[in-house]
Parts: structure tokens; sequence; C-alpha cells
């Protein structure tokens, strides 16, 4: 189908990610990566998926379920490989300005990473009868301004100190409503609109700044991977917090004063600056009252710093990826353990790659012991150095790693001493164009840029970023549907008369249907008014058109023609089989410009209706035009109007008695890379023996692209009295009679003695009239 369609892949490049020749290389960059202490092993709390057998990184889990199969997840803690991404934030985040990118692709990947300026404050903990004990909490806050309104703390239910804060009369509650959070993602415990749950600790800490004993709460929408894995809640400014405290009847205190005074009585929280009150404390030496919200912040930071209270921290929202996987087809990781210690150790380069192993089964073992385990004889071997007996790792990499820099390898597929030559590498890169969904915004594209810069570190790439530009496609829908709604008795009415659930729904076909003002109506009641709606292709829905058929009917020409036509690249955009009728008219009426109508067999003469003379001014502007509208909406992406410029140059060469070979030759070249099939076979037509797609593709003229006619000021006697349309090479003679019989300037000259004519061609004709000798006129 693919080739059908005339699409120019170099096939001698295609590569699988899948085979051994390729994620050799894979294997090959985790190992650069485990060198540089970017890949390592920690005990994670993860999203496992029983019904998978395997964990997902945080990406793959949505709702709740995975991504892939809606199966439910649960949080469980695991030794799993990581990737430290996290390392590489900074650069991630600050490269995004240099791309052209959509800028929404590039705000989700901000986000993502969620770099943020604020304080780690340390809260000490109180013991039953008020006294400090040696452990403190570490809170992470963006507002250290508000401390002084901080009334409550709150923990992760996976925080490590949390089991020593419990008090014996909570234990129960909290285990259980631990047990509760585990089983929940991340994005539930985090949805804004959710219900506040949590459970009091039974401990207290002290507020370092007001000295105030405040509760130790637990709830689920604090993470134990996101900053400290606590926070100080100040719910006076802040909505969450507000909410729960609200709930459990925590105390409210407002340290930060809006400009807007009528926003503190509310009844809601305020999250903006403004000026700082209710925060001083003269034992503890600090006084932020009367300070902006800034000011304050800053002043909190240096007293924490003086103090050993906290410090100044930047944080980020982005996690280190996890990347392992149980299950058996992914790429294996390339290290072993020793048996006597555990020391992982790497496999040596020249060992890969290291194969899979062939499995009866290799389905989930359900254990979380991935399936790789049950080749007993693959997974024992030997540390080639030492003679050591050992045992494989048997979790796999996830699917992202082999596409993280398959780009790369389209550069070089056939070499097999390296990733990618340096030479080719410096040639080809960076990727001019990515094309892709925005679905890939946080997980593909990302794992890119990192890998990416990795490579580029250690002097494998040449650029720092893998896509100059990212284009995010539209999706082409299903055709048009139109529903009618039926009541209990069989009787059409109104789709504004009830909803689909009172009412039966009915499909209409097209040609019932017609046009009335912005709505749909029935032809034969045009009282009833129709929904029409477009979905997604899909197979459960009927809506697929299958290409094959089209190209039977119209040729793969008119196919590639009419998804452009529809609309711009970027956009989603609507099919209609009839509306690829126009574009296949226009193709034929370009086949008859060129080659002529038909012989009564239905056959053509060869060869084509060209003639070899020179062509005229007025034939070059046109094509120039042409060609200055094809080449920039095909370098915007917007080919629907560059097909609209070629339809309005065929209308204006219809207009022509002959066609020079010189016009014609350039506008086939230039409709090649819609309509290829149809452009070859002219293009030979004309005479040439070698494909076109060797020929240099048009470029416009700007000698020829200036309009042949311009607006000309006209004076009388230095004021300006109208202008006149003339030729750029007009004389002064011609002007002057253009203007004589302008309607509007014929009554500033007629009967007037000219006295002298100034005139600067291009510019403007003043006449300076003799009003001495002026002759005389009827009043």
């Amino acid at each position: 189908m693919l080739k059908s369609l005339g699409f120019s892949y170099d096939w001698d490049r295609e590569i699988s990610t899948t085979e051994p020749e390729y994620y050799r290389w894979t294997q090959w960059i985790f190992l650069q990566l485990l060198k540089r202490g970017l890949a390592y092993q920690a005990e994670v709390p993860v999203n496992w998926c029983p019904a998978l057998g395997t964990v997902l990184a945080n990406e793959e889990v949505v709702d709740g379920v995975s991504e892939r199969g809606g199966h439910p997840v649960i949080r469980k803690p695991m030794k799993q490989w990581m990737l430290k991404i996290t390392a590489y934030a900074d650069h991630l985040l600050e490269d995004l300005d240099d791309l052209d990118w959509p800028e929404s692709i590039k705000e989700m990947q901000r986000n993502w990473i969620g770099r943020s300026e604020g304080a780690e404050m340390d809260f000490p903990i109180l013991s039953s009868d008020g006294q400090e004990r040696d452990t403190k909490i570490t809170i992470y806050t963006t507002r250290p301004d508000t401390i002084f309104g901080a009334t409550y703390l709150v923990v992760a239910p996976e925080h490590p100190l949390l089991s020593s804060l419990v008090s014996t009369a909570q234990r129960k509650s909290v285990e259980e409503y631990t047990d509760l959070a585990s089983r929940k993602s991340d994005l539930e415990r985090t949805e804004l609109q959710k219900e506040k749950t949590g459970v009091f600790s039974g401990c207290y800490a002290k507020n370092p700044v007001s000295g105030e004993a405040i509760p130790i709460w637990v709830a689920d929408y604090v993470l134990g991977s996101y900053g400290t894995g606590a926070i100080m809640a100040v719910p006076a400014h802040d909505t969450r917090d507000l909410e729960f405290a609200s709930k459990f009847d925590i105390p409210i205190r407002w340290v930060v004063m809006p400009d807007d005074k009528n926003l503190s009585g509310s009844g809601k929280a305020y999250s903006g600056e403004g000026t700082v009150v209710n925060s001083s404390n003269s034992t503890v030496g600090l006084d932020i009252n009367g300070l902006s919200s800034k000011e304050a912040a800053s002043k909190v930071i240096e007293w924490a710093d003086k103090t050993a209270n906290g410090k100044k921290k930047v944080n980020y929202k982005l996690r280190d990826w996890l990347f392992a996987r149980q299950r058996y087809w992914g790429e294996p990781i390339p290290v072993f353990f020793l048996d006597d210690n555990g020391e992982t150790v790497p496999l040596l380069e020249t060992e890969l790659p290291l194969t899979l192993p062939e499995l009866d089964d290799f389905s989930p073992t359900g254990t979380g012991e991935p399936p790789l385990s049950k080749s007993v004889s693959w997974v024992k071997t030997k540390d080639p150095l030492t003679g050591k007996p050992a045992r494989r790792e048997t979790s796999t990499m996830p699917q992202w790693a082999g596409s993280c820099w398959y780009y790369l390898r389209f550069m070089d597929p056939k070499n097999s001493k390296e990733v990618v030559a340096k030479t080719k590498e410096m040639y080809w890169s960076p990727v001019d164009v990515y094309v892709g969904g925005a679905e890939h915004a946080v997980l593909h594209l990302l794992y890119s840029r990192f890998w990416h810069k990795v490579l580029y570190d250690i002097g494998i790439v040449s650029t720092k970023e893998p896509f100059k530009c990212v284009i995010n496609q539209g999706i082409i829908l299903g055709e048009v549907q139109y529903i009618a709604y039926k009541d209990s008795d069989g009787n059409f009415i109104s789709a504004d008369s009830g909803t689909s659930v009172e009412y039966h729904q009915e499909l209409i076909p097209e040609e019932k249907v017609m046009k009335s003002g912005d709505s749909f109506v029935m032809k034969d009641n045009p009282n009833v008014r129709l929904i029409a709606r477009s979905h997604k292709m899909s197979k459960s829905r009927g809506n697929v058109v299958n290409p094959d058929d089209v190209v039977s009917e119209y040729g793969a020409d008119s196919l590639r023609l009419y998804e452009m036509f529809m609309g711009p690249l970027r956009d989603s955009k609507t099919w209609n089989t009839s509306g690829i009728e126009g574009v296949h008219r226009f193709l034929g009426r370009t086949w008859r410009l060129i080659v002529g109508s038909p012989l009564s067999d239905g056959t053509f003469k060869d060869g084509t209706l060209v003639t070899d003379e020179d062509p005229t001014l007025e034939q070059l502007r046109s094509l120039h035009k042409c060609i200055a509208k094809v080449t920039e909406e095909i370098e915007a992406t917007r080919f629907n109007t560059g097909i609209s410029a070629m339809m309005e140059f065929l209308n204006v060469a219809y207009k022509w008695k002959k066609h020079p070979r010189l016009i014609i030759e350039a506008f086939v070249l230039l409709l090649s890379p819609y309509a290829p099939h149809m452009a070859e076979e002219l293009w030979f037509r004309l005479g040439h023996s070698k494909s076109l797609a060797y020929e240099p593709f048009p470029k416009a003229d700007p000698a020829f692209l200036k309009e042949s006619t311009i607006v000309l000021p006209v004076q009388i006697n230095g004021k300006t009295r109208g202008t006149i349309q003339v030729e750029e090479t007009c004389s002064e003679e011609n002007a002057f009679q253009l203007a004589s019989k302008d309607e509007k300037l014929s009554k500033y000259l007629n009967g007037k003695v000219i006295k002298k004519r100034i005139f600067v061609p291009g510019k403007i004709l003043n006449v300076i009239l003799d009003l001495q000798n002026v002759k005389a006129t009827v009043r």
C-alpha cells in the first residue's frame, strides 16, 4: 500500500528495533548509562499490574489502569532498574526554548519536568509530653513566605518516618489507610477534584517559626516520590489544604493579604502574592510582617539557613525513569549478578548482543518474577573474567528503549562497528521534521531527548537535540453521520426536542439530508433538525475508509491530493468521499491541458500540446506567482492552499492560446510532490528520459512577482485629488490621458489651461493649472 501511494521511502534503510543487530546498540547505550551512574537499581514503590505481570511507568498508567488493556494497577515496593533522567532536568527544560515545536507540546514537557524554586524546612517531631525528639520532618515548599500560616503537616502514606510517628491509638487506622492508598495510582491520588481523605497520625510537630505544636496527618494527595514526601499545609492560601482543613476542623490562619481586600473575606483560599501579616516571632528572631511575598520568602530562607532550620531548594516533578519490565518481549538488560555477593557486573561490550532465549511459555509468572526466570539454563552464567557463578538480570527493557534512538540508525543502518558513523551523523543531524501525535509528548519525545543528550555528552552525536521541528498531525475522521430522533410512536422529532436517552436514534442517509442555516434537516421534513457528528475511524463504528478502494476507483494521486486538500496537516479533518471527485477533476484537467483531449477510442496521442516558443510576460508572472505560493505553503505544511494555488494557475492557463514548454515543465515539477505518478508520466511525455525526482524544484524569480500595474497618485496644483491604475512603465502622456478620462479627476482638468506637468515615473503625476487664464465653463 505504501508503495502504491508513491511514498518515497529509502527501503534500503529499513530497520527493526526487535532484531539483535539493532538492539545490540540499545544494550550498548545502556552500558554507557551504567558507566556514568545514570542507570542504577533502587527499591521503589512501583505501579504493579497483576494482569500484565509487569511494572508500568507512571506515564503508562491512566486513571488507575494500564494504558494498554485497561487492567487495574496497584502500588508496591520492588527493586527496579532506574535511569537518572533527573540529572538532565535543567538541560531538558532550558533547551526547549530553542526548538521549533508546538507550544502545547513544549508546555506539556515543562509541566512534566515541573521545575520549582522554594525551600526545604525542618519541623521537629514532638514526643507525647511536648518535648522535641531527635527526629525532624523535612518539608519542601514553594511558598516559604506563608510558613507562619502552616497549621498542620501532611506526610505521604509511604513516608519512611511514618511508622515511627504513629501513636499506638492511631496505628490501626493509619495502617488501613496506607493499604487503601497503595491501591491507587499517583494520578488518582493527586486528582484535584477528588474528595480529600486522610487520617491523624496521633503525633505533633513544632512549627519552627511560630513555635506552635501542629498535628501531623497522613493523606494520599501527598506523594512520597515528590519533594520530601511531606508538606506544610497552609489552608488559608492553598485550595487543597483548605478543603482538607475544613473537613477535619483544622485551624486556618491568614498570613498573606491580597491587594484586593475583598478576596480575603471570600471564604476561599488565596494562593496569590500580597503583603505578609501575622508573621512575627521575636523569640526566634524572625519578623516578615509588612513585606511583599517575594521579600518575605527570601528573608525566611535566609533565616532558615542561618539557624540550620532549612535551606533554599530547587525541586522537580520529574522522577527518574523506571526502566525494567517483567515480561519476555524486550531487550535483555546486559548485566549479571555474582552469586557470592550479589555484585552487579556489566556484560562486556564484545559479548553484545545478549539475545533472548527460546521459551515455550513466556506468559507472566504472576509472582513478580519475570518470564525469563523460567529459562534456568539462560539465567545461570559465569563471570568471564573471574569464572564465578552468576545469574543474569531477568527483567527486560521497556518498549521505549529501542525507539529512543532509532532516528540515528536510519542514518547508518548497516554499521556493525558503532551506533552511527560520525561523518554520517554530522551530515544528517538533527532530524529536520518529526511528524507525530501529541500523545508522545512526555514519553517517547522526552526519553529520546534524554538519551540524545547523554550521547552528545559522550561524543556520539554532534547536536544537543534530536528533532529540530515537531509537527502534530491531525487525524482524519470518518464521514459525517446524520442522526434523527424518533419518539415512542415512531415519529421523527427535532434533535432539540429531547435527549438520546428518552428517544430512539436513527441514522439518516446523506441523500435525504439538506443544510438549513447552521443546521442539517431532513429534505422531506425540514422541521426535523438532525445531529451531525464525525468520529475517529474505527471498525466498531463501521466508518473506516479502505484506501485500496479509493485508489482502485480514483487512482493513488487523487487519494494523495485529496488528503492534502482537506485542510492543514496539523488540523483534524472529516473524510467525504464525494470531495475526492473535485481533485480528481483537477488532475483530469491538468492532463488534458498538457496532453489534449482523448481520441474517439478513449486513448491519447503521444507527446503533448506544448510549444517551444518563449513565454509571454503574463505567463511568466502567473507561473512564478504560483511557484512562490506553492513553495511557501509546502514549507508551512499548508498543502491544501498550495493545491488551491495550482488550481488557480490551471484556470488562467486554460485561457492561453499557446502553452510554452518552459511554463508547463515548471508546473509539472510543482505538481510532482502532490501527484508523483501523473507528473512522472507527463515528464516523460515532455521528452525527458530520466525521472523528474532528480530535477531541482522550481524557484520563484522575484522579478516576475511584482504586479504589472501600480496605483499612481494624481495631484492638481500640489493637492492629491485621486489615483489611477497604470502600467509600471507608463509614460507621462499616457498617465495624463488616463487621468483626463477618470470620472473623479476629469472635473478638475476639463476646460482648464495646463501650465505644466510634473511626472515622477511610478511615484506621482502633478498637474499645475494656469489660474490666470481659466477658460470659461458652464456654471
